[in-house]
């Protein structure tokens, strides 16, 4: 959903500066705010942003800015703006933007640098920002040239939005004494202040006919989307009618939740690894068979063969070629594919569609009274599942939850039902959930945002509910407070001979911490008392509710040995299977 644009200023005749061109490309291309923190090295733009009517969302980390703009490109569309000064304010953004980069999110980070005639004399702040982001960027440039602003403006623009190559984040900074440089209105050309559309990439009707033939030969069809389907316009849509017309079974990914409705009759995720096993034709969307998807390892994928659509290479031919590989919008070629199939063939196993379904509906309602009856744990704290439970009853259908954390996310994963949903990623980046839901609870006032989050995880952005409280972001985080980073004290315990060393921390009062930022907030030790406390934090945000929860409750991942970090694979059973592969 686009959020409405503050309207473009009117072009000056006299010169402006290029702050002021800055600002005025901003808001011509639709930016209605940036997240940042302030310094003196980006104060002029800063300044015309201001003056421009663009909202400034600061706050306590120019990381969390970051990853603010990473959750509003998300979530609004389009390209997430943030801002940092020189210095320690564009390096604290380092990981932020590495998780933007592995996420494929187009963000557009605009950093300080100190003036040109201090270049090499040790100026304040000064570090080769741009060679320290250059690898886990699109792009990341020092504009020193006043004239070429704005071109370099629109060539960074579509950059981050994937032209060429795949989406995601580039790195700007201009040096304070160009900032203050004025520029010839001849010279600053509406082809680069005003957006331009970038046509969908068609599919090509040959290969979308030899897509076809090879689903309607397979028996085992199984579908699996990611990231470049979720970004795709139309992709919902497109994707149920080409489940419809071939029959397959369906997978998600954490990049693409929400995409299918989890009661569409192809939907099997609780039995994830039988259709891994068992598929004989893969079709992947938009996703790259990282480790999350075991690689696409024969190991694993034992009888499959692949065929792949995306609209860029990354998520194309990255470990497994496809018989086929469409190189296409998403949307389009799945719409094409459906129209292509028609119905399903004859040659499917409808008899393997039908179980795994009837598995997975089996096991999904299991996990759902489980998660409803978790018993605490030895110690007589709340197993985290309760909250899980108290969230199904109190959330609508258009809730927006954030799940943050290393074991917690496990159980999130599993808990959750929400359609619209983001988390650590792929990076596995513990701190994304406060200024993830902070963006979020902006953007769409209307609707509950909730933050679920590890102790730990929240430690590291936890600062950010001052920013929460400032801003008027009515999201709510729920802490789940075990005193640990328990993945890993749980491989200590496990794998390690008991020695449990630098993964405890203490059993903190995280609602009192928010109550002196000014939250609302509660800490929760009785089962009883969590739909209660949510239903209030959602009555009274930004809220904050501090969950006592037991250390003893043993998640998938920790369960699977995510913690332990096998040799060839990222859970144990697939790094077996890899091992005997080569036996």
């Amino acid at each position: 959903m686009a959020i409405a644009a503050a309207s473009p200023a009117p072009a000056t005749a006299a010169h402006a500066s290029v702050a002021e061109i800055v600002a005025r490309f901003l808001v011509a291309r639709g930016v209605d705010r940036i997240y940042g923190l302030q310094g003196g090295h980006i104060q002029p733009i800063w300044d015309w942003l201001h003056r421009l009517g663009v909202r400034i969302v600061d706050v306590r980390d120019e990381g969390a800015a970051v990853h603010m703009a990473h959750a509003h490109a998300q979530l609004a569309g389009g390209v997430g703006i943030a801002m940092a000064t020189a210095g320690p304010g564009v390096t604290n953004c380092v990981t932020a933007m590495t998780n933007a980069h592995l996420e494929r999110v187009p963000v557009l980070l605009i950093g300080g640098c100190p003036p040109r005639p201090q270049d090499d004399l040790g100026p304040l702040q000064g570090i080769d920002h741009a060679a320290i982001l250059a690898p886990v960027t699109r792009a990341s440039r020092t504009l020193r040239v006043a004239e070429q602003i704005a071109r370099d403006l629109d060539k960074a623009w579509a950059m981050a939005e994937g032209d060429g190559g795949p989406p995601g984040p580039v790195y700007l900074e201009i040096p304070t004494d160009v900032l203050r440089e004025t520029v010839h209105p001849a010279l600053v050309l509406d082809e680069h202040l005003r957006a331009t559309r970038r046509p969908p990439l068609q599919p090509d009707a040959g290969e979308v006919a030899r897509a076809a033939g090879l689903l309607r030969q397979a028996k085992r069809p199984l579908v699996v989307t990611g990231r470049g389907a979720r970004a795709s316009a139309g992709a919902a849509a497109a994707l149920q009618a080409l489940l419809d017309a071939s029959g397959a079974v369906y997978l998600d990914t954490q990049e693409s939740r929400g995409l299918v409705d989890p009661a569409h009759a192809s939907v099997v995720g609780a039995v994830r690894a039988r259709a891994m096993q068992e598929a004989d034709l893969v079709l992947v969307v938009g996703r790259k068979l990282d480790y999350q998807m075991a690689y696409g390892s024969p190991a694993v994928f034992r009888q499959a063969r692949f065929v792949r659509i995306a609209d860029h290479a990354d998520e194309l031919r990255d470990n497994r070629r496809g018989e086929v590989e469409l190189l296409a919008d998403p949307a389009l070629a799945l719409q094409a594919l459906a129209r292509e199939l028609g119905r399903p063939s004859a040659a499917l196993d409808a008899a393997w569609t039908a179980a795994l379904r009837a598995e997975h509906v089996k096991r999904a309602a299991k996990h759902a009274e489980a998660v409803a009856t978790a018993p605490a744990g030895r110690d007589g704290h709340l197993h985290p599942n309760r909250i899980f439970a108290a969230l199904r009853r109190v959330l609508r259908p258009d809730a927006i939850t954030i799940a943050d954390g290393g074991d917690l996310l496990s159980f999130a994963r599993m808990g959750l039902e929400t359609r619209c949903y983001l988390d650590a990623g792929a990076f596995g980046c513990l701190g994304v959930g406060t200024p993830y839901a902070v963006a979020a609870a902006l953007l769409y006032p209307g609707r509950q945002v909730v933050a679920i989050t590890g102790d730990g995880a929240f430690g590291i952005n936890a600062m950010e509910i001052d920013s929460a409280k400032r801003h008027g972001a009515k999201a709510v985080f729920i802490v789940s407070n075990n005193a640990a980073w328990n993945i890993e004290r749980l491989d200590q315990e496990m794998n390690y001979g008991g020695r449990v060393v630098g993964t405890t921390l203490a059993w903190s009062d995280y609602a009192a911490m928010a109550r002196a930022f000014g939250l609302h907030a509660e800490r929760v030790t009785d089962p009883a008392r969590l739909e209660g406390a949510i239903r209030d934090a959602l009555a009274n945000a930004p809220a904050l509710i501090d969950v006592v929860t037991t250390q003893d409750a043993l998640s998938s991942d920790a369960g699977k040995g995510l913690g332990w970090v096998p040799d060839r694979q990222a859970l144990t059973a697939w790094d077996e299977a890899e091992q005997a592969r080569r036996t």
